[in-house]
């Protein structure tokens, strides 16, 4: 009913940026908020970052100062600018969304998923 569509991941080396986008599409009604978790091998999925409304962002401790979100509305995309990047920040990537469908239906849905690898 909503997909989810991530690209531009990558290998980096450590220090360099990446961007990420995905893009929703289908029978959206209202999208509440978009955002970004992720999961490294061996390890629970975490929250990364989340845009409320398209006005508020918020980020987890461990990426703040160096990831940005941000999200072009005409679109239904939302971005995740990656700088500074840590091998700790190697995992994939998942974009999420809280959004209602037309058919009235409220969930949170989520992308496949972008891999991310840090390393020199």
């Amino acid at each position: 009913q909503v997909q989810l569509v991530e690209s531009g991941g990558g290998l980096v080396q450590p220090g360099g940026s990446l961007r990420l986008s995905c893009a929703a599409s289908g029978r959206i009604s209202t999208i509440y908020d978009m955002g970004w978790h992720r999961q490294a091998p061996g390890k629970q999925r975490e929250w990364v970052a989340v845009l409320t409304s398209g006005i508020r962002a918020n980020y987890a401790d461990s990426v703040k100062g160096r990831f940005t979100i941000s999200r072009d509305n005409t679109k239904n995309t939302v971005y995740l600018q990656m700088n500074s990047l840590r091998p700790e920040d190697t995992a994939i990537y998942y974009c999420n969304t809280d959004a209602t469908t037309l058919s009235g239906l409220r969930s949170r849905f989520w992308g496949q998923g972008t891999q991310v690898t840090v390393s020199s």
